[in-house]
């Protein structure tokens, strides 16, 4: 009975005309098609026109909605710890933990250490409002974080680069003062040019850190650091720009290859790669198929060898059945020329053999008779096997 009452009382209170109720359809009509805009509801949102009135319209459920506040609602308070005073000692009433004068040793969240050992900083506990926050917003650790504060590690660091630049102007004059000394007005050789051009290209850089990668290389001796310069450089292209024509060769990016040359109608001198096919089949890259096939066979056969368990196993099996292979092949060889009394080499073929042709010009009838010249003699061998 009550949501008959309910929809009487609406009907009541929205009663219109029919060229009202005719208007209020074809505005509905060309809300839903899009050529009308939407209606807002009174918090602001759009109602959407695909939803019946006698769902949207009756407030019956409303205070079961969730409430949306205003973003610049500010309802919650939240509170941030910062650092305020670093003494040097121990002060009578702190923490007997870390040392600071804003909690006691229960609450301290530093790690256990002893009393007057790495006195912490005093902790300060500023609150201040925010808005109601979603999901995300409640996560978010950088929620109230001042970008101004980071202006002082900025300035660290610009002064750190500025004193290595000039560090490294210092010790290239220097360098350049001492060569003009020990040459006295000579040429510079061209390596000592082609160091200081090194040198141009680094300063240029700037000198960052991830110019150089120190890394530990084992020796006999022990462990000893070195640096590694990184050898790529800003005017590298990779492979898959060499050519933006959309059906030149394909880059597949999961392998990182390409099989087929990007570039095949250019000179072949002046292109600095030319497919990984190209590469797969010249150079050290035929040995290693050679090693790989050599192993695989070989484990067919019964050997226990593999390829990449024992690299060096299997090069030197393959070292070995290379010299096997020549030494059976020149036994073989000269089995063959005992037999036959050196044969190939005293009696050589005739010309016509080697040739294949001859001047000879022979005329036949229909039925394969000769008509002009003779008949063709094919030379037989003196051997056993000639049959």
């Amino acid at each position: 009975m009550t949501i008959i009452y309910l929809f009487k009382a609406l009907d009541v209170a929205t009663f219109r005309s029919r060229e009202d109720h005719q208007k209020q359809i074809q505005l509905e009509e060309a809300c839903k098609s899009g050529l009308a805009p939407a209606e807002f509801d009174e918090d602001g949102k759009e109602i959407n026109p695909h939803i019946p009135r006698f769902i949207s319209s009756p407030p019956c459920l409303k205070h079961q909605r969730k409430r949306i506040s205003h973003p610049n609602n500010t309802s919650s308070r939240s509170s941030r710890v910062t650092k305020t005073f670093q003494a040097s000692k121990y002060r009578k009433g702190a923490c007997e933990n870390c040392g600071a004068m804003t909690h006691v040793a229960k609450e301290c969240m530093e790690r256990a250490r002893k009393v007057d050992k790495s006195i912490a900083a005093d902790e300060k506990k500023e609150t201040f409002e925010t808005a109601e926050r979603d999901y995300e917003r409640k996560r978010d650790r950088w929620e109230g974080f001042d970008v101004s504060t980071y202006a002082r590690v900025v300035k660290v660091y610009e002064a750190r680069d500025h004193a290595r630049m000039k560090y490294l102007k210092e010790q290239k004059l220097k360098k350049l003062e001492k060569g003009d000394q020990n040459d006295e007005g000579a040429a510079i050789d061209e390596s000592e040019d082609d160091l200081r051009l090194d040198e141009a290209k680094v300063d240029e850089m700037k000198q960052m850190d991830f110019a150089k990668v120190e890394k530990r290389v084992r020796t006999t001796g022990g462990g000893s650091r070195g640096t590694v310069r990184n050898l790529r450089i800003r005017e590298d292209t990779a492979k898959y720009l060499l050519n933006l024509d959309v059906n030149s060769a394909h880059y597949d990016p999961k392998t990182r290859s390409m099989r087929e040359d990007p570039l095949p109608e250019s000179d072949p001198n002046e292109k600095f790669y030319l497919g990984d096919n190209h590469y797969r089949n010249s150079g050290q890259a035929l040995e290693v198929k050679e090693l790989n096939n050599n192993a695989r066979e070989a484990f067919d056969k019964g050997q226990d060898v593999h390829m990449l368990a024992g690299p060096s196993q299997v090069e030197l099996l393959h070292k070995n059945f290379k010299v096997m292979k020549e030494k059976s092949m020149s036994q073989w060889k000269k089995t063959i020329i005992e037999k036959y009394n050196y044969v190939a080499l005293k009696d050589p073929l005739p010309r016509e053999l080697l040739l294949g042709q001859s001047e000879r010009q022979i005329l036949y009838d229909r039925a394969g008779r000769i008509i002009k010249g003779e008949e063709a003699l094919f030379p037989r061998s003196k051997d056993e096997e000639d049959i």
